[in-house]
């Protein structure tokens, strides 16, 4: 074989060499873009079926909670829960006894799933001491002693547990470091009841004490949690308790639905763009102003 054709061949096949060479590169892009497409696939898979859980568990603590309105002799209450992330850790719970209705709104440090998961625990605790006593202060302080016994780091919680007589009016509550709820009697007078004791969780044997008001005809109460106090608007300005009673005041007239409504609208409004800080619950209690 001459020199020349020798060289020939080689060039020849130099040629076909380059042609070749970005066949296997092409299979390769389009492998690696097949897996990753069926990765994206099953991430969005993955998200839907995350998305669907965390909406069961949201219908569970909807089951777990008070219907939205409840009648209970002369009384109208209201209640409403904002979760800022997913699931609330705030709750409320209304059950009727042999010795009156017992209302318990409940409120667990910090928020988002963390808290949520915390809520069926914590609402079965006050279910089960309730029926044990249904005195205020010692389902809260049942509650306290359970919370505390626990080898889990239970967080933190703020408690307002209520025993409502239906035929007299009678309220007798315990809070254990929840904010103050409202009682805007039909004469214009306001009234904080903070009687009760420390958040729940802190001390095993902290002592809890019961407040004692009477409803009377067109009086209004108005419990809820600290994420009503510190929603924020553009300016980073609190709700706070003036604005609260600013709106309770302004709207006392209506039913214990449109009141609700109508707290959480001027909250709403106030934040404007601004987003929850924390869950938002509102509990409204109403006595008719007809003497029956």
């Amino acid at each position: 074989m001459s020199q020349t054709r020798f060289n020939g061949g080689i060039a020849a096949r130099r040629a076909i060499d380059t042609r070749v060479a970005p066949q296997p590169r092409r299979t390769s892009t389009r492998a690696r873009r097949e897996d990753l497409e069926q990765k994206l696939a099953a991430l969005q898979k993955d998200y839907a079926e995350l998305h669907t859980a965390i909406f069961e568990a949201a219908q569970v603590h909807r089951r777990l909670c008070a219907p939205r309105l409840v009648r209970y002799g002369e009384f109208e209450i209201a209640s409403e829960i904002f979760a800022v992330r997913h699931l609330a850790g705030d709750f409320f719970t209304f059950k009727e006894t042999n010795r009156g209705a017992i209302l318990a709104l409940g409120d667990i440090c910090g928020k988002g799933l963390a808290a949520g998961m915390w809520t069926t625990h914590l609402v079965g605790l006050v279910n089960t001491r309730a029926t044990v006593s249904s005195e205020p202060e010692s389902i809260v302080a049942g509650v306290n002693r359970d919370v505390c016994m626990m080898a889990s780091a239970v967080p933190l919680a703020s408690l307002f547990v209520a025993r409502l007589d239906g035929a007299t009016g009678m309220l007798e509550y315990c809070s254990a470091g929840h904010p103050p709820a409202l009682l805007l009697r039909a004469n214009g007078t306001l009234e904080l009841l903070s009687e009760g004791g420390l958040l729940v969780g802190v001390i095993p044997a902290a002592p809890y004490v019961k407040g004692r008001v009477a409803l009377n005809h067109g009086d209004v109460l108005l419990a809820y949690s600290d994420g009503v106090l510190e929603s924020v608007n553009e300016s980073d300005e609190e709700f706070g308790y003036g604005r609260i009673e600013s709106q309770l005041r302004r709207a006392r007239s209506d039913s214990a639905d449109a009141l609700l409504f109508s707290v959480l609208g001027a909250v709403q409004d106030f934040a404007a763009t601004r987003p929850l800080v924390d869950d938002m619950s509102l509990v409204i209690v109403r006595r008719s102003t007809e003497i029956h």
